[in-house]
């Protein structure tokens, strides 16, 4: 009898590990642990998703001919870690063998190659082929470069797999059209619901779970209306399509407050958990344009998403670690600030933000990146705490994805290896790409003094004590030539307005 064991994200029918068991004598071992479900506390909406989808997943194995041992959470055996319910299942099965696909997560692969000394039976960890490109074909990518871009890794992979592909040239004459996904925000759009599942009595009974187990967590558990089965994620999958990807593109980097959803696709809880397939969802994205369902922006900037980005991300994750969690080329130390957490602040952007993360464990893109990550980068939050921070609130959110994404996108805590420039705005970009400025107790309109827009001066001044670290890159010509010609007097009242707005931060008070 070989054992195989599954994780909590690798909920997929097809994964490796099960791609050869036999019905009748293997046995699959799930397990909802303590040290992963607390390894960092994570958003009560998140557990009861994946606590959901694991027990879900299961049924439809024991379903299907498959025999499970499932281990709960509050059952009073529980070993409350990995290795301690495998070695409880190996003394009550007698495993002649243990298989399991790679973990996506550094420290969870380190605790399962430990098993190969741990415990007297043979261990096989297959590779994971839920991702597009291997770690090994990374690195051989990487190898030699000077620079590490995702738009010539994106190419390659477009090459690779035909995606909007006519011969050898991409479809439209351009292999990138971000160009024409940065439509701003306006009121009248008519913006389609999510995808709403209705919880049955297996998520009911998580949800009790979480509410008891797990109260003191960040985040609201209801309403919880997350695909908690692949045929589920396949109807969100499907209602995207047909409902939102005509205007994800035009609108993927723009921000309306009370419009969490937007028209992004929200597929990412499912793709990084196992639920969908990320080549079924780009190449039904694919066939979509291809039908005339969806403008090539939409279905270009999906498909770059997750065969470019998710791929790329997952590359220098493994291609960096272990030190890549230590990078902190800013020398950024301050604390992450309580208003990341209550959403009390008089900043309606960060406030929006924040609410809605709370209340859904998701914020899109640009709400991550050109807010609440472009406040921690102007205020020198420590990217450590900025990580964690990132990987609590989100669904979507493992190690794997969240770090490079923070780290190099939007904290330049790795110095430029991932993205070639600090993502850094003023609150003119937040002006420009959303309607949160017009509920704001600060003036997006003035630059200095107190109800001027903090990251107006915040800008300016980040710019001003990492100018011996980022006045060389190439992309950052204008603003530091803008700077030098500031009179000294400007520069004063931006340091100023600086000092005092960060005092304010680090003391607590509501800004």
């Amino acid at each position: 009898m070989i054992l195989r064991v599954i994780l909590g994200d690798q909920l997929s029918h097809q994964i490796t590990s099960l791609s050869d068991i036999d019905a009748a004598r293997d046995m699959v071992l799930l397990c909802e642990v303590r040290n992963e479900a607390t390894r960092v506390p994570h958003h009560k909406k998140k557990i009861a998703f994946i606590f959901s989808a694991m027990r879900h997943f299961a049924a439809e194995l024991e379903a299907a001919g498959y025999r499970t041992r499932y281990i709960r959470y509050d059952a009073p055996d529980n070993a409350g870690s990995l290795t301690g319910e495998l070695e409880r299942a190996i003394e009550a099965l007698s495993p002649e063998q243990i298989i399991v696909t790679e973990p996506s997560e550094y420290a969870v692969l380190k605790e399962v190659e430990s098993w190969k000394t741990h415990f007297p039976i043979p261990l096989e960890i297959r590779d994971d082929n839920r991702f597009l490109c291997t770690k090994d074909t990374f690195a051989t990518w990487a190898e030699g470069r000077k620079q590490l871009r995702m738009e010539f890794f994106y190419r390659e992979m477009r090459r690779t797999y035909g995606i909007l592909m006519e011969d050898d040239k991409p479809v439209g004459g351009q292999w990138n059209y971000d160009a024409e996904n940065r439509k701003p925000a306006k009121s009248g759009l008519d913006i389609p619901a999510t995808y709403l599942s209705e919880p049955d009595s297996i998520t009911q009974e998580v949800l009790e779970l979480v509410g008891r187990e797990f109260s003191e967590h960040f985040g609201d558990l209801e309403p919880f209306h997350f695909a908690v089965t692949a045929a589920q994620a396949q109807q969100a999958l499907e209602q995207f399509i047909r409902e939102r990807l005509c205007h994800f593109g035009d609108y993927q980097d723009a921000m309306l407050q009370g419009e969490p959803w937007m028209y992004h696709s929200h597929l990412s809880f499912y793709i990084n958990c196992g639920l969908l397939s990320p080549l079924e969802c780009i190449q039904k994205v694919e066939q979509a344009y291809r039908d005339g369902l969806a403008p090539l922006n939409a279905a270009e900037g999906f498909i770059r998403q997750i065969l470019g980005w998710r791929e790329y991300v997952r590359g220098i994750y493994w291609l960096k670690m272990p030190d890549y969690v230590s990078e902190n080329f800013l020398g950024a130390e301050r604390p992450l600030p309580e208003f990341y957490w209550s959403a009390a602040t008089k900043m309606n952007c960060l406030r929006q933000c924040v609410a809605e993360t709370k209340a859904n464990a998701h914020a899109h893109h640009i709400q991550r990146l050109m807010v609440l990550g472009n406040f921690a980068l102007l205020a020198g939050l420590n990217p450590k705490e900025v990580n964690q921070w990132f990987w609590i609130v989100y669904a979507d959110a493992y190690e794997w994805v969240e770090l490079p994404n923070v780290s190099g996108m939007v904290l330049f805590a790795d110095g430029g290896l991932l993205a070639s420039k600090p993502y850094a705005a003023s609150g003119a970009y937040i002006n420009r790409m959303s309607d949160y400025c017009k509920g704001c107790s600060y003036k997006v309109s003035k630059k200095n003094g107190p109800d001027a827009c903090p990251f107006n001066y915040l800008y300016w001044d980040f710019l001003i004590r990492q100018q011996d670290k980022l006045g060389a890159n190439p992309r950052m010509g204008m603003p530091y030539r803008t700077l030098s010609k500031m009179d000294a007097a400007k520069v004063d009242l931006i340091r100023a307005d600086s000092t005092r707005f960060l005092q304010a931060v680090d003391a607590g008070e509501i800004v």
